[in-house]
């Protein structure tokens, strides 16, 4: 049972876990242009700022790179998939130790309603006017200097530390990686969510407020709706399957 705890890939089914990794993504994309674009654009925005002097000395390829702030988003990616592989090596632990197989559907489930619930027109379009969560003192602290810093090392502590603010879009997805069967596939399941969210904060480094002003608009609000409600269905269907 450890062992399928841990690395199995097979627990929702034929074809389930890239179905879940593909709505990740999709929900970590609609979430970058209503979501995150306005909650992490200021630290993008604070690193593009420290790199800029750095990156113009440089070629065209280092410039886009510095810009780009690739250490910052692995390690993202890697504090997500560290969260996901939690979530899915315990929700594979609960399902194994209490015997229920609805757990796994009910965990989908949740993460479904979650995902309906951003997809609606009202809540897409408050999703950006929502404050940053206050951060603990500690971690205030220590992000200072990891803005400051140019180099990529203090890039992806940052990332990594970013990572863990608390989020509402971000439970949701690992409600999704917990019911996923295993810590291996949480973790897959996570790194295509944080993928997803990769385009819109791409956006916000490379062309600043004019990015977070144009994902501010009616258009790139119903397109992210539409997302969420499409992961929603994909969510709710993996569910239904499971319980079946």
């Amino acid at each position: 049972m450890l062992a399928d705890c841990l690395h199995d890939l097979a627990a929702l089914g034929p074809a389930g876990l890239p179905a879940l990794v593909g709505a990740l993504f999709l929900a970590g994309l609609a979430g970058g242009l209503t979501h995150c674009a306005g909650m992490c654009g200021p630290f993008v925005l604070a690193q593009a700022g420290a790199r800029a002097d750095s990156a113009l000395s440089g070629g065209s390829v280092r410039r886009l790179a510095g810009a780009a702030l690739l250490p910052y988003h692995l390690g993202r990616a890697t504090g997500y998939a560290a969260l996901g592989a939690a979530a899915g090596g315990f929700g594979a632990l609960l399902s194994g130790l209490t015997g229920m197989r609805f757990v796994a559907a009910l965990l989908l489930a949740l993460a479904a309603l979650a995902m309906l619930a951003q997809g609606s027109a009202r809540l897409a379009a408050l999703l950006p006017r929502l404050p940053v969560p206050r951060l603990p003192d500690l971690l205030s602290r220590r992000l200072g200097p990891l803005l400051a810093a140019p180099g990529p090392w203090a890039g992806f502590r940052l990332g990594l530390l970013l990572s863990a603010l608390p989020c509402g879009l971000l439970w949701a997805a690992l409600a999704g990686a917990a019911a996923s069967g295993s810590a291996l596939a949480g973790g897959l399941a996570m790194a295509g969510f944080a993928a997803g969210t990769v385009p819109a904060l791409l956006g916000v480094a490379l062309l600043g407020q004019f990015f977070r002003r144009v994902v501010a608009g009616e258009r790139a609000h119903a397109l992210a709706g539409g997302l969420f409600l499409f992961n929603g269905v994909v969510l709710l269907a993996l569910a239904v399957r499971l319980a079946a």
